[in-house]
Order: structure tokens, then sequence, then C-alpha cells
């Protein structure tokens, strides 16, 4: 009466040896993905305002939250000795703007005089470590291969101005060509600096109420798991705001202040180079080492070797002191990991995606892991794994 009958498509020989059921379902949600990504690509012209819309909208948003992320932890101070929250707000931006200007009048000067200097002296010094680097190879180990490519070096050299001077052409045309593009694009961007203040004041004001009034537009049952993927994200997110800024902050003034102690040249601008560029992992220090190598090549051979000396104590104490002290292990994300998430953002978007690809790794992977972890739960696959001698528990993520 209670026979266990077997019937149906998904029990026949010909399911079973393809799989089964499960196999069937994964391989049909492919093939249903793949048609929903075909038709919307048929139809994407649908999406251009949309496309529009976001174009002209992440950047503000996203200079507003970098900035919403460095004030917060100031406004809570301000609220725990009993500022209200609108007064706190309206002192912290006339601290901004107080710093800014002191920035512009003290800083600015001396950036913009080294810029000039370095733009003006560059082909004196390119010049130079042409001849310094063929008056080395004349009497190094190379010394016989010399003859067979002054020629070519000699020709590439004479050959530099002209290919300089074309590319400089080239780009003025394509500038000139695309006016009103580049017109539109400096619009958007000084419209987005005027928009950020008044983002980052509501943001300031009610950004802490926005998850509750999206979790009340959730099903009850959604919203506790919702809540602390919020609450994750937010960890993230102002971790490596606030890290990441103070770390690249505390580089370039020990470059400015070991460059200036060796007394390298351009040690304002090459500290400003290094705190811009650190705010990129690992590819940063690269970027920003770059300059100060053909600037301390050009002076002399113990110039390099000073600057090695101050740039490995930077790296030393960024690493070892710094960065464990401020950034911690919030993220959680190994160093390889990192570097394919770099190159690849880099590829895709460029710049942005360079600047911007670790903090959206750190979300994507917050909202994996949930998701995960409640696929767990609910299809029960994956039990503790016994064996003779060992328990590892999925609850600790122990060996026990």
């Amino acid at each position: 009466m209670f026979e266990d009958k077997k019937s149906g498509f998904f029990d026949t020989r010909f399911i079973q040896f393809l799989g089964g059921k499960n196999t069937i379902f994964a391989l049909l949600l492919i093939v249903l993905i793949g048609l929903t990504i075909f038709i919307f690509d048929l139809v994407s012209f649908v999406f251009n305002p949309l496309t529009v819309f976001l174009g002209n909208v992440v950047l503000p948003i996203i200079l507003a939250t970098i900035v919403y992320y460095l004030l917060r932890p100031v406004l809570r101070l301000l609220e725990q000795v009993k500022i209200p929250r609108i007064w706190g707000i309206l002192i912290l931006f006339l601290a901004v703007v107080g710093l800014i200007t002191l920035i512009v009048l003290l800083v600015f000067p001396y950036l913009k005089e080294q810029s000039i200097r370095f733009i003006e002296n560059f082909p004196d010094d390119f010049s130079l470590l042409v001849n310094n680097f063929t008056a080395w190879l004349q009497t190094s180990m190379f010394s016989g291969y010399y003859d067979t490519i002054e020629a070519d070096l000699n020709e590439m050299i004479q050959d530099l101005p002209s290919q300089l001077a074309m590319f400089f052409q080239d780009t003025f045309t394509r500038i000139a060509t695309g006016i009103t593009s580049f017109i539109g694009a400096i619009t958007s961007f000084i419209l987005a600096l005027v928009t950020v203040p008044f983002i980052v004041f509501y943001l300031l004001k009610d950004g802490e109420k926005l998850p509750q009034y999206i979790l009340r537009m959730l099903p009850p049952r959604m919203r506790d798991e919702t809540a602390q993927v919020f609450t994750d994200i937010d960890k993230q997110i102002s971790s490596y705001i606030q890290g990441q800024l103070l770390v690249s902050a505390a580089i370039g003034f020990m470059v400015f202040i070991g460059f200036s102690i060796i007394q390298m040249p351009y040690a304002v601008l090459l500290g400003a180079i290094a705190m811009v560029t650190s705010v990129v992992p690992y590819l940063g220090p690269i970027i920003a080492i770059t300059p100060a190598v053909i600037i301390a090549l050009i002076q002399s051979p113990f110039m390099l070797l000073k600057l090695a000396a101050v740039w490995t104590v930077v790296q030393l104490v960024e690493g070892k002191f710094i960065s464990p002290q401020i950034m911690g292990r919030t993220l959680h994300i190994h160093p390889i990991t990192i570097i394919f998430v770099l190159i690849t953002a880099g590829a895709l978007f460029g710049v942005p995606g360079v600047i911007l690809g670790i903090p959206g790794y750190a979300i994507v992977k917050v909202i994996v892991t949930h998701f995960f972890r409640l696929f767990k739960m609910r299809y029960n696959r994956y039990e503790p794994v016994v064996d003779n001698h060992y328990e590892y528990s999925t609850k600790t993520n122990k060996v026990e």
C-alpha cells in the first residue's frame, strides 16, 4: 500500500545518466540566464536613459560617500558631548572649509612651484639622464654591444623631439575635435563638486536611517538577515575608506620628511604623488616610486642609494606599524586576490575601477557570503565532516 514507486520523467535512466534532476535544473537555469542576457542585449537601447542618469549621479554619490564615512565618526563624538546633530554638521562643514583653505594657502604654493619647475627642467634632466646612461654603457661590461646599438640609440634620441611633438599635436587635435564632450565632462565634474556638500549634509543628517527605510519595504522574515548584510557592508566600507586614506596621508607625510632629509629635489611634489597613489594597494607604491627613481638617477648614484634607504624605511613602518594599527584585518582579502581584482577592475573601468575595485569586491564578498550561508541552512548540503581523528565544524570554521 505504501510502496515507494519511482515514476516520472526525472527518474528515467537517461536523466539519471546525465546526473539526475539537480543537474538538469542547473543546466536549465544556465540556459534561462543566457536567454535573459540575450534578450536584454537586444533591447539595450531601453536602458540608455538609465545609463545617462547613473553616469551623472555616480561620481557625486561616490565622493559624498567618502566624505560621509570620514566625517561620521567625528559627528558621533560631537553627539556624545551633547551637541545636536544639526549643529555638529555645521561645525564639521566649517572645519572642512577651514582645513581646505589652510591647505590651499600653505601647501598649494609649494606644490605649484615645484610642479612648474619640474616641467620646465624635465627636457634638460632627461638629456642629462641619457648622457649619463650612455657614458655608463660605454665603460660597462656591455660596451661591446654599444657600437651595434649606438646608431639606433642616436636615431631614437634624435627622433624623440619630433615624436613628442607629433604626440602632443595629435593630442591637441583630439581635444579640439572633442571639445564639446570635454566641456561636458568638465561641467559634469563641477556640478558633481557643487552637489557633493548637499548630499553629504543629508547623509550625515539621515544616512543612518536609510537602512531602516529599506528594511520596512521587505518581508518581515527577510529583515534580520538583510540588516546583518547592511551592517557588514557598512563596516567594510567605513574601515576601508577611513583606514586607506589615513594610511595614504601617513605615507605621503613620511615620504616628504624622508626626501627632505636626504635633500631630494621636489620633495613636496613627490610626497603628494605618494599620498595620492597609495590609495591603490600594492600598485600605488610602484607608481609613486617611479618618478622619484628617475629624479634620483639624474642627481647621482648616491642619491639613488639614499632614496632606496628612505623608501625601505617608509614601507617597513607602513607595513609593520601603520597599516596593522589603522586597517587591521577588516577586509580579510588575500593579497593575491587584491592584485587580481585591481588588474581586472582597471582593465574594465580604468582608473575608477582601480580605486573602487577593492571596496566593491568587499561588498560583493559580504553579499555572496551571506547568501551562501543561507543556502547551506536552507538545503542542509554541508554537514560537519567526520573522520577517524578530526571533525571540521562549519559553525566555527575550525578543525576540532
